[in-house]
């Protein structure tokens, strides 16, 4: 029995202790985990406030406890003004700051000025005496008045000027040195071009010349050249401003104002970088999408690209149009990755900016659209001869196509005026094209006369034709033709059709053509009574002009009857 009730009651004996050592271990967690926070709040909260005493930019030391009403950063902005006024004011002895024991407080005094109080809670805080923190105190005072004092002399203001002239002699004779580099490395650059430096070409495909890269080259050397000025100007500039008392805390400040923008730079890019790598892959992409674009569409201009339906001068605006469409839609794929693109800031912006183009650009979009249409209709080319509108005049608004844009077309007249006209008003009036169909049939000059009933019709037929064949830039084939267009009270109204493959001196072409059909007219000696022409024939010169009339012409006198005449003929009586 003995042997047998051994090993249990160890086995009970070894449950018991691993319960209770449980149990001890459950009931002191909660209260350790209770505690340590209440702790951490108690020393956070314990912490006292720190608040620095300054003299002309240096730190002397720290207040950290209140007196009476009195924050530490009053106390210490009261502190670091008697400070100021001791150093200032030259009544006051700096080498008299001694210490007065007070009995709840250390006071440093100069005579009968008080600087400050060192009570038994700030030497509590600084672990020390109250006597030694006061002590230390009041040397720290003597010591940085005297260096104060001494950086304000006659002598160290003297140096301070002579180690600024110094250092802007050794910086202009570095601007020298570097200028001289420089325009050796340009001359360098330039006399490579051709040599050294190649252009860059695939087969035989020319993409980068010689000339396009050493100005890169040239341009790259000039923006290392400014880096390299603006640092030692970011150097020389708290360099000079060390060597004087009054602006010693300058330095400082533009070291922070140059490296602090660069850290928040640095940051914001290390943060950004996937997105900036994201960015730079897709903006890559889209560059050479819209490089092999231009190649294409170049080539298809050149007309050594040929596709069925598609007309090399569509190749320019459709390149233009493919890539601003790729351009926005790469724009939309980066914005979400933009920093701050989520900020109701950038959103807002972003609406606003949606809204003022929505509204202000209504006539531009109208005129793009228009730019378009007249593109792909193919209404009119560079160069052709147009009329556009209703109220148009030869010689006034009649001219020739200059330049084709999204926005505007713009026509150059005979008396070299341009006109742009907005494309929606070009889409929205009819265009009279002289130059579409002139060389493939010829563009028909007409112009009418009207000759008098007693002039033979073949006749006029005849010398109509003759007058235009005698024209320059008239084409001999087809052959002009005429067209009588209508018989008046007075006369027969003749129309002369004539054609032409230069439309774009056509004004020339009429005023020849007028002045050939007086010559052939006048030789015949049939007058042109256009539009009307009154005149008594019996004793009336003729209208002819006298070079075209037989010498010895004279003007016929009238003609009188005796009234027995009129009325019964010559040799007639009464009855």
């Amino acid at each position: 029995m003995t042997r047998k009730a051994y090993p249990m009651r160890s086995w009970t004996m070894l449950i018991l202790c691993c319960a209770f050592a449980a149990c001890g271990a459950l009931a002191q967690s909660p209260a350790a985990g209770v505690q340590a926070p209440a702790a951490a709040q108690q020393n956070s909260s314990a912490e006292p406030t720190r608040a620095p005493v300054v003299l002309k930019g240096k730190t002397l030391f720290y207040v950290k406890e209140r007196v009476y009403s009195f924050s530490p950063e009053e106390r210490a902005q009261a502190i670091s003004e008697r400070i100021r006024r001791l150093y200032e004011d030259s009544r006051i002895s700096i080498d008299a700051i001694h210490i007065e024991e007070q009995e709840t407080a250390s006071d440093i005094v100069t005579g009968d000025f008080t600087i400050m109080a060192v009570t038994d809670k700030d030497a509590l805080a600084a672990g020390r005496t109250r006597q030694e923190l006061a002590e230390e105190y009041a040397q720290l005072i003597r010591t940085v008045a005297k260096e104060l004092e001494h950086d304000y002399s006659l002598r160290s203001i003297v140096l301070g000027a002579v180690w600024t002239l110094l250092a802007t002699v050794a910086l202009l004779l570095t601007f020298k040195l570097i200028s001289l580099f420089f325009a050796r490395i340009y001359r360098k650059l330039d006399g490579w071009q051709g040599t050294r430096i190649r252009p860059l070409r695939i087969k035989e495909l020319e993409l980068l010349s010689a000339e396009r890269i050493t100005g890169a080259l040239i341009a790259l050397a000039k923006a290392a050249r400014i880096g390299m000025a603006l640092v030692l100007l970011y150097i020389y500039l708290p360099l000079v401003f060390s060597f004087f008392p009054w602006t010693r805390g300058w330095t400082v400040v533009l070291f922070e104002y140059v490296m602090r923008p660069l850290r928040l730079v640095w940051d914001a890019v290390t943060t950004y970088l996937p997105n900036l790598f994201f960015i730079a892959v897709i903006a890559a992409v889209a560059f050479y999408a819209i490089k092999l674009m231009k190649f294409i569409f170049t080539e298809i201009g050149r007309e050594t690209i040929e596709l069925p339906g598609f007309y090399p001068d569509w190749a320019e605006p459709t390149y233009k149009i493919s890539r601003f469409l790729l351009i926005a839609f790469t724009a939309v794929v980066i914005f979400p990755y933009l920093p701050g693109s989520h900020s109701p800031a950038f959103q807002g912006i972003s609406i606003f900016l949606g809204v003022l183009f929505s509204l202000g650009s209504t006539s531009a979009v109208a005129n793009m659209v228009g730019g378009i249409v007249l593109t792909y209709t193919r209404a009119f080319q560079i160069g052709d001869r147009v009329q556009i509108g209703d109220r148009v005049q030869i010689g006034d608004a009649i001219g020739d196509v200059t330049e084709k844009t999204l926005l505007v077309t713009r026509v150059r007249t005979i008396k070299n005026v341009d006109i742009s006209i907005p494309n929606a008003m070009v889409l929205s009036s009819h265009i009279i094209n002289f130059s579409s169909s002139a060389q493939e049939h010829g563009l028909i000059l007409h112009t009418a006369v009207t000759i008098g009933y007693d002039a033979p019709w073949r006749q006029v037929h005849e010398l109509l034709r003759a007058a235009a064949d005698a024209t320059s830039d008239i084409l001999k084939e087809p052959k002009p033709f005429v067209l009588q267009t209508s018989l008046d009270d007075f006369y027969v109204s003749y129309q002369l059709n004539a054609y032409t493959d230069r439309p774009a001196v056509m004004a020339g072409t009429y005023s020849e053509l007028h002045q050939n059909i007086q010559d052939r007219f006048n030789e015949s000696g049939v007058e042109i009574l256009s539009p009307h022409y009154g005149a008594m024939r019996d004793g009336n010169r003729t209208a002819i002009p006298d070079d075209y009339l037989p010498k010895g012409y004279e003007t016929p006198a009238f003609r009188i009857w005796p009234l027995q005449d009129l009325f019964w003929g010559k040799g007639g009586k009464s009855a």
